[in-house]
């Protein structure tokens, strides 16, 4: 692959990432759950638990960290986090790129180095 082809295709990746929308990390899940009051249902056996309840959680400065959301809060998570793990694939795929152009950019490099030295003797 030339220069031209590396650049080509590392300036669609830029507008891919520019066509990407909001970008949310984390985990969305729909949870079942008890109040736990004696006369209620979820108390029973078996258990018909309340819900769906929707919680969004994600680490934040190494804690865990967790929001209840609505069902259409939950509906924009869920399209943020598709969008955030777009941008993770967009970037490994630019981090690919830019590695194998920067290293064929710096064996091009020393050998020019290498020529030099050896036309001055060294």
């Amino acid at each position: 692959m030339n220069s031209a082809s590396f650049s080509s295709g590392y300036q669609r990746l830029k507008e891919q990432v520019l066509s990407l929308g909001w970008v949310r990390p984390g985990s969305l899940a729909k949870r079942f759950m008890p109040c736990g009051k004696s006369p209620c249902r979820c108390t029973e056996t078996p258990p018909r638990l309340h819900g769906p309840y929707w919680e969004w959680s994600a680490k934040r400065n190494g804690k865990s960290v967790a929001r209840r959301l609505t069902p259409e809060q939950a509906m924009l998570c869920r399209a943020w986090q598709r969008d955030h793990r777009k941008l993770k694939g967009i970037l490994h795929r630019m981090e690919a790129l830019s590695m194998k152009e920067t290293d064929r950019l710096l064996g091009k490099a020393s050998s020019s180095i290498r020529k030099a030295a050896s036309a001055c003797g060294v």
